[in-house]
C-alpha cells in the first residue's frame, strides 16, 4: 500500500514540477510590489526584487532521506507541503535574527558559517532540530499521523514545541489563541531578567510584565509571532483583504502560511490583487552536509520568479508570521496593528489586547520538558509531554 501511495505522490509531484518550470515572469505594473516588508517598483527594481526572492530559503518536497521514525516514509511528496511552508517561515525568522533582513544569497559565493548553521537546522535528518523528521513526529502530539496533511495552526504548534529544544537560535515562539494576541503574555515570555547575579530566568516581577522596564535589568528573547486565522467560511471574505495585504508591508513580516485545499504555499508578498508565494510542490533529492560542513545549497533557493495567485482564491484558513528582534520592534508592531489592521471596528482579522483575559487559563511560557534526551528520541512520547491545544484545520483532505 505504501508503495502505491508513493507512486501516486511521485506522479503528482512530477506534474507540479512541470508546471513550475513554465513560470512566467512578473507582469509589468505601475503598482508597487511588496515582499516581506520591502517595496519594489517592477520597472526600476526588478533585479533587486528577484534577488530578494531567491535569497529566501526555499524548502520543497524531498525524496530518498532516511525513513521517518525508522520505518516510515522516505519522502514527503504529497503530504509535507504545509510542513515545508512552516520551515520556510521559521527560516526567514532565523535569517532576520542572524543575518538581517537585507542579507542576500549569491550563487557560487562562499557562504557564512551562520548561514550554513541556519540551513543545517532544516536538513532532512532526524538529528536536525527542524527537519521533516522532527516536525512530522512532533505532529503526533497534535493528533496528526505521519504522512497526514497538516494545517497552518498545527504547524505553528509544532514549531512552538520544537523551539524549546533549540538553544542556539533561542526564539520565543508565540501562537495566538482564539484570534487574540495578548501583549502581557508575550512580554512575560520574551523578557529575561538577572537579579543579584542569578542566572537569566523568565521575569515574573509585576513591573517587568508592564511597559515600564527602567527598574529591571533584562534582555529580550527574539519573538516569532504566529497568528492563525479564519478569514471566512468557504472563501476569504473580501472585507479582510486590505488588512491582510497590510501585514506584508510591515517590517516585521514573515509572510503567511495558507493556500488552497491540499496545496499549501508560503506567501511572501503581493502586488495589486495577487499574492506572491513560494511553492513547495517540487520533489528534489535529499541533500546532506559534507564532512567539511559544506552544503550544496542551490536547491534551497528558488532562482526563478515566484508564483502568484488571486487573493480571492485563497483558502480562508491562514497563519500570519512576524519577527520582533527587540522589544521596540514588538512595540512598533503593536502600534502599527492598532492603527492600520484594527482600525475597522467590525470584522477585524484578529484582536490585540493588553492584559491576559481573566477567563483564560493562566499563561505559562513554553519550557523544555524535564527529559534526559533531546532530538528525535523524545518525540515518540510527545502526547505525554504536551497537552493537546485547540486547533482548526486549514486544508481539508
Amino acid at each position: 500500500m505504501e508503495a502505491g501511495l508513493h507512486s501516486v505522490f511521485a506522479k503528482r509531484g512530477n506534474s507540479i514540477t512541470s508546471s513550475y518550470d513554465s513560470l512566467e515572469d512578473f507582469p509589468d505594473t505601475n503598482e508597487p510590489i511588496w515582499i516581506l516588508g520591502r517595496q519594489y517598483d517592477i520597472t526600476a527594481d526588478k533585479s533587486d526584487l528577484l534577488k530578494d526572492v531567491s535569497s529566501r530559503l526555499w524548502f520543497t518536497y524531498r525524496k530518498k532521506f532516511s525513513p521517518i521514525g525508522g520505518t516510515g516514509p522516505s519522502s514527503d511528496t504529497g503530504w509535507g507541503c504545509m510542513l515545508r511552508c512552516g520551515q520556510m517561515m521559521l527560516a526567514q525568522a532565523l535569517i532576520c535574527r542572524h543575518l538581517g533582513r537585507d542579507w542576500r544569497w549569491e550563487i557560487h559565493k562562499k557562504q557564512s558559517d551562520r548561514y550554513l548553521r541556519i540551513l543545517k537546522c532544516f536538513l532532512d535528518r532526524k538529528d536536525c532540530c527542524y527537519s521533516i523528521h522532527q516536525m512530522a513526529q512532533m505532529g503526533i502530539g497534535e493528533g496528526k499521523s505521519i504522512g497526514e496533511w497538516f494545517g497552518p495552526n498545527t504547524v505553528a504548534q509544532v514549531l512552538k514545541k520544537l523551539a524549546v529544544f533549540d538553544e542556539w537560535n533561542s526564539l520565543a515562539v508565540y501562537v495566538s489563541m482564539d484570534n487574540t494576541v495578548v501583549i502581557e503574555d508575550i512580554k512575560k515570555m520574551c523578557k529575561f531578567c538577572t537579579h543579584g547575579g542569578d542566572a537569566a530566568q523568565y521575569c515574573t516581577l509585576p513591573h517587568c510584565a508592564s511597559y515600564s522596564t527602567s527598574s529591571c535589568g533584562y534582555c529580550w528573547k527574539p519573538l516569532l509571532l504566529i497568528v492563525p486565522l479564519r478569514l471566512g467560511l468557504n472563501h476569504i471574505n473580501p472585507v479582510y483583504i486590505d488588512a491582510f495585504k497590510e501585514c506584508f508591508k510591515m517590517s516585521q513580516s514573515l509572510g503567511a502560511l495558507g493556500g488552497k485545499p491540499n496545496h499549501a504555499y508560503y506567501f511572501i508578498g503581493f502586488s495589486e490583487d495577487e499574492l506572491i508565494y513560494l511553492d513547495p510542490h517540487t520533489t528534489q533529492t535529499f541533500v546532506d552536509s559534507e564532512e567539511n560542513g559544506k552544503i550544496h545549497d542551490q536547491s534551497y533557493h528558488c532562482q526563478r520568479a515566484p508564483q502568484r495567485m488571486k487573493i480571492l482564491n485563497l483558502d480562508p484558513s491562514v497563519a500570519l508570521g512576524f519577527f520582533c528582534e527587540e522589544e521596540n520592534d514588538f512595540d512598533y508592531w503593536c502600534s502599527h496593528v492598532q492603527k492600520e489592521i484594527l482600525k475597522q471596528e467590525s470584522l477585524r482579522m484578529f484582536e490585540l489586547v493588553s492584559k491576559h483575559p481573566p477567563h483564560w487559563p493562566p499563561f505559562i511560557p513554553p519550557a523544555k520538558p524535564d527529559v534526559t534526551t533531546t532530538g528525535a528520541e523524545f518525540i515518540e512520547s510527545t502526547d505525554k509531554l504536551f497537552e493537546l491545544e485547540e486547533e482548526f484545520e486549514i486544508l481539508s483532505v
